[in-house]
């Protein structure tokens, strides 16, 4: 029997996608990575760059719908309109910063820009939370560094594979 399938979910965070303007084509490309994992990707959500309805999907995904994985793409640079990491951050329980330095580092060395990215990962509950850029090449290489740690980091997000028994 293999490892459980994680329960993923795509957000993506684009006004021109929500209004219809653009296709959404980081969303697509990566919940074609993550099916590698392997996950079932239950949701795929496109919102506008507004905090109160990136937090609201977040919330709703994690709290609602119980997803061990949350990825979203779009909204991590330092125009005024970006804030993913600020809506992430609001209801977060815990940063992992080890990933997205391990992003940022990786990005680091084939594009000067990526210094400018705020990206953030985090747990709320039981549920991963990582932030991704807009830009399909982007979203793709920062999440070829996640992939090989992600179903760990899930298991343990989960509780499996404690090393202590309680006591008595």
């Amino acid at each position: 029997m293999g490892p459980p399938v994680i329960r993923a979910a795509v957000l993506t965070v684009s006004d021109r996608s929500f209004r219809g303007e653009r296709a959404d084509a980081s969303g697509p490309a990566v919940a074609d990575m993550l099916l590698s994992l392997p996950a079932e990707i239950t949701q795929q959500v496109v919102v506008p760059d507004e905090i109160p309805c990136i937090r609201r999907a977040l919330l709703h995904l994690s709290d609602a719908l119980g997803i061990d994985l949350i990825v979203t793409t779009g909204g991590t640079g330092v125009d005024p309109r970006d804030v993913t990491p600020e809506a992430t951050r609001e209801v977060l329980d815990r940063e992992v910063p080890g990933m997205a330095e391990a992003m940022r580092a990786d990005s680091q060395a084939r594009v000067p820009t990526a210094m400018l990215s705020r990206a953030v990962v985090g747990i709320r509950g039981r549920t991963l939370v990582v932030n991704l850029p807009g830009s399909p090449g982007g979203a793709r290489e920062n999440l070829a560094v996640l992939l090989p740690v992600l179903p760990h980091a899930i298991g343990k997000i989960r509780g499996e594979g404690g090393d202590c028994a309680p006591p008595g």
